[in-house]
């Protein structure tokens, strides 16, 4: 292609893609889409819901037209901004589908962290809180029961498309017992339990987390088929069941600590018992799975050592404990289930 054929607006989308990111999380941070579920609203009665000034009306609003995260009937002053079905459905808190914790933990600690990708790649060292406190992000994560609430509930949004694809795609049908390790509230147990009713779940994780998660069981109808279980899985053996898994757990580990936890699982599973992860999976190729390999990014940022990685990377670790077979089941957007099956 001739110089004068080319056009540099891909460039400028991805460098100034971040004038729409923070449009929407600052969106989300106001309650935007949560006040349009009662009903539409004119530019000026959104600036006097959320005590906006009045030069915010009517950029912001139309902004987030234009960004397709809103509709508007008509023009000018008298024009009504309302939700679109998707903002509606997600990203209204008092919906059942909300899945703006992600993107309010994002707009409060992740966006001033990307900040410093730069210092990351020169250093690889982790560019949040630890530079402060000098604590690892879990140890101050779980030191306040609010705010592993808050975080539990974050990702629960995030991870619900997944767990309920998972809890579809997959046959269940040879195996009657599951633990899923790092289990937060329950979600991914309870999603299986209720797609497959001859499943026992158990949830596992630290304790601080335990009462969190008999809480959202109990309100899913499911404690006589989902239970919970302690675990520090970097000091107990995992709970013995035909199925273990682990939903957005491994990519937060250096290599060493990703194959301790595929040893444990192998240890934990009987013959033909299956280990299932769901991840943000990187393509094998590395060339088409944009999101995974920026989330990749955010572990660098978060952790340091810590990765994301491909099927490929993952049948490779897990033949090193003995599973002999493996698929990669795709489930919601970027994301996918990669399964290693235990010798039978």
């Amino acid at each position: 292609m001739r110089e004068e054929e080319l056009d540099p607006t891909h460039i400028m989308q991805v460098g100034m893609g971040f004038f729409g990111s923070r449009t929407l999380l600052t969106a989300v941070e106001l309650g935007v889409f949560t006040e349009l579920g009662t009903g539409k609203m004119s530019g000026a009665q959104i600036a006097e819901r959320l005590g906006l000034h009045p030069r915010a009306i009517p950029d912001f609003p139309d902004a987030l037209v234009a960004l397709g995260l809103l509709r508007r009937d008509g023009d000018g002053p008298d024009a009504l901004y309302g939700n679109t079905a998707e903002t509606a459905v997600f990203l209204d808190k008092e919906g059942a589908n909300y899945i703006g914790g992600i993107l309010e933990m994002s707009s409060s600690r992740l966006y001033g962290f990307w900040n410093n990708l730069t210092e990351a790649l020169k250093t690889g060292e982790p560019q949040n809180e630890i530079k402060e406190t000098g604590e690892p992000m879990f140890a101050k994560l779980y030191a306040v029961p609010e705010r592993i609430e808050q975080f539990m509930t974050a990702m629960a949004g995030v991870s619900a498309g997944n767990f309920r694809a998972l809890a579809k795609k997959f046959d269940f049908s040879k195996y009657r017992t599951l633990c899923d390790v790092g289990g937060a509230t329950g979600q991914l147990s309870c999603m299986v339990a209720s797609e497959n009713p001859h499943m026992h779940c158990v949830s596992a994780d630290l304790p601080k987390v335990e009462p969190i998660a008999k809480r959202y069981i109990e309100a899913a109808g499911l404690p006589h088929r989902v239970s919970t279980a302690v675990v520090d899985f970097f000091k107990d053996p995992l709970p013995k069941a035909d199925v273990i898994t682990m939903g957005m757990i491994l990519h937060d580990w250096n290599l060493e600590k990703k194959k301790h936890l595929i040893k444990l699982a192998y240890d934990a599973l009987p013959p033909g018992g299956a280990f299932i992860v769901v991840e943000a999976l990187i393509d094998d190729a590395r060339r088409e799975n944009a999101f995974g390999l920026l989330m990749s990014l955010n572990m660098l940022i978060e952790f340091g050592d810590a990765f994301d990685y491909s099927g490929a990377d993952f049948t490779e670790w897990c033949s090193e404990v003995g599973f002999d077979r493996f698929e990669v089941i795709p489930l919601a957007g970027p994301s996918s289930a990669a399964v290693a099956y235990k010798p039978g």
